[in-house]
Order: structure tokens, then sequence, then C-alpha cells
């Protein structure tokens, strides 16, 4: 089994939201403060059962529901552990509304959502599958002040595909991803689209406008790369990616584009559809992708080598004659790397062995 999160903007009900909201964010807090003690008593930490004794009774006065207490103290003590902190930051007032929720305690109500008494109605966009609700399920807020529902719903795996069509990517700048089918995916380059209306509304302070832009930056490049990623997953079996850094990349002259890419989000789309799609996943070290001809395999003197070459795209093989576009050849290459073709062992990221 697996769990999928279904995700509905809310309509009705803001205003307690934004309520609970701050009563949240006093829980958290409360569960730092408590942590901070123990690290200047040099008492044992404390772990999430041990927040929610300390906790107990205290729902009705924070008028919230003592479940939603619960998956405070367990979501900061798992936090805490997950990024290997002494102590977390706190929340507060630039901090975006959240209100966790049990999965057992959120009830459907047709088109709405029923909880602790109260009904949420949220725009539906696309139907809920049939499914047990899961801890996980929350509302969450966004910088324009829209709250949305997350719905953790558990869904039966999908049968394993036979791998027989694959297809090695090799993920870029000018081209978001370019296919060992020799097909590429333009970059649309929403950030550079929007720039100079960003840049003026920022010199004119104009806070509403930069946070609007920004959301529409952000839309437009998460529904382009679901599209994308999800037509790959339909029309390959197995699925190579190099597993370049873009936290790496980040760090040099090229960090706008490569923010602008989204390199990680798109590999995580295609990852987790593919085990939803029953397709294989990987991601393979694409060192010397560009520069090893995928022909013969050899790395001919004529390669390009490394940064300094990076604007040669199109070079001949010493060795075969072999003409390859830089990237294809990377793509090739990956796609040569993975071990769905190769066949010594099963991929990773959770796919089950066929």
């Amino acid at each position: 089994m697996s769990t999928k999160v279904y995700r509905y903007r809310v309509k009705s009900l803001n205003g307690l939201l934004n309520q609970q909201a701050r009563a949240v964010n006093f829980v958290w807090n409360f569960c730092n403060d408590t942590q901070k003690r123990a690290l200047k008593w040099r008492k044992p930490w404390p772990t999430g059962f041990d927040l929610n004794k300390l906790t107990t009774g205290s729902s009705k006065e924070l008028g919230i529901h003592s479940g939603t207490v619960n998956a405070v103290c367990e979501q900061y003590a798992k936090s805490r552990k997950q990024f290997k902190r002494p102590y977390l930051r706190y929340r507060g007032k630039r901090t975006l509304g959240w209100v966790p929720r049990k999965g057992r305690e959120l009830k459907r109500e047709g088109n709405a959502f029923r909880f602790a008494g109260n009904t949420f109605r949220v725009f539906d966009s696309r139907p809920l599958p049939e499914g047990k609700i899961k801890d996980g399920t929350c509302f969450a807020q966004d910088r324009r002040g829209n709250w949305f529902l997350n719905i953790a719903v558990e869904m039966p795996d999908a049968p394993t595909r036979q791998p027989l069509r694959g297809v090695g990517i090799d993920l870029g700048l000018k081209e978001l991803a370019t296919l060992s089918t020799g097909e590429k995916i333009e970059h649309p380059r929403y950030l550079r689209q929007w720039e100079a209306k960003l840049a003026q509304a920022q010199r004119a302070h104009k806070k509403c406008q930069v946070t609007n832009i920004h959301a529409k930056m952000a839309n437009c490049r998460m529904d382009f790369l679901h599209k994308a990623s999800t037509d790959i997953v339909r029309r390959f079996d197995y699925i190579a990616v190099g597993n370049v850094s873009s936290g790496k990349l980040a760090k040099t002259k090229m960090a706008k584009s490569v923010y602008d890419a989204s390199w990680h989000s798109f590999k995580t789309m295609l990852a987790y559809k593919s085990v939803a799609n029953g397709a294989w996943y990987e991601e393979v070290n694409e060192a010397f992708s560009s520069q090893v001809c995928s022909h013969c395999g050899a790395l001919p003197d004529s390669r390009p080598k490394g940064i300094a070459d990076l604007g040669i795209r199109h070079w001949v093989c010493s060795e075969c004659g072999g003409a390859h576009d830089r990237d294809v050849n990377a793509a090739k290459n990956i796609l040569n790397k993975s071990s769905a073709r190769s066949g010594h062992r099963a991929p990773v990221e959770g796919i089950a062995v066929l």
C-alpha cells in the first residue's frame, strides 16, 4: 500500500483556521521551550509521547481538538530528530498557518469535510478516491492567506510493469530535460518572464503584488512540471535520471536559473509517479556522461572536457566517427548506466522487484 496526498482549497471557516493556527503555534513553542529546559538542566530529551503527556487537557482552553495537539507534539519530536537539531525555530506571525489532523477524525460529507463539529467546504477540483484517510492530513496556508486541506489517502500499489520501454533523462538549464530518444523539453523560464514586473513591484514596496507574482510563477512552474512528468511516466516503463545536484550549482553564478528549473521537484514528481503507475525509476551517476561516446563507449580526445567546454553542444567521436548532440549523448549514457536496462540489480526508490 502507498500513500497519496490530495489537495483542496478551503472556501469556508478561514477565520476559524487562522485562530486554530495561532493555538498550534502556541503548542509548538511550548514544545520548544520544554526542549530548551531539558538542554539547560541536562535532562533526557522529551519524546513525542512525553510532550503529549505534558499537554494533556489543554485542548479545551486552546480551542483546538486534542488530536491536533497530539499531532503537533509528535511532529515536533519527529522534526527535531529528522533535522538532527537540539531545538527548532519558534513559530510566530510570519510563519505560514498549519493545523494538523488525525486521519481517523476527518469525515467526508459530500463535497465537504467534517471535523470536530465544523464543516469545511472545499473547491471540488478532483474526486477523492475511496480509501483510508491516514495521519498526515492537515490544513496548510499559502503566502496569499489561502487555506488548503491536504488529505493523505492509502492507495493500493499499482502492478509493476515489465521494463520494455526505457528512457534516459539529462537535466539542463536551456532545455529542462533532454531524453535519450532525442526529444527535448524546453525550459519555460517563468522567472525570466516575470523578472521585470517583479523588480518593479519590489522597488515600489508593493508587498501584495510581489506575493501574487511569486505565487503565479510557482503555480505555472508546478503545472508545467506535473504535465511533463506525467507524460514521461505514461510513455516509458523505466526512467533513469542523472544525479545532478541543484544544491551545488545553486552556489555558482547559475543560481537563478537553477532555482527556476526546479530539478529537485521534477525528479521527485518522476519518482512518486513512477511508483504510483508501476514504472521503474532510478537516479544514476552522470559522471562523464557527456564525454563518453554512446556509440562505442570510448573516452575520445575530441570530447568536450568539463565546464570549460560547456559551449560545445555538438561533437564528433575521434574513435568511431559518431556525431553527437551533447545532451542527447549524455541522456543515452545515463540510460545505459541504469540497472533496469543492464539487469544487474533492481532499481531503488521503493519499487518492487519484478
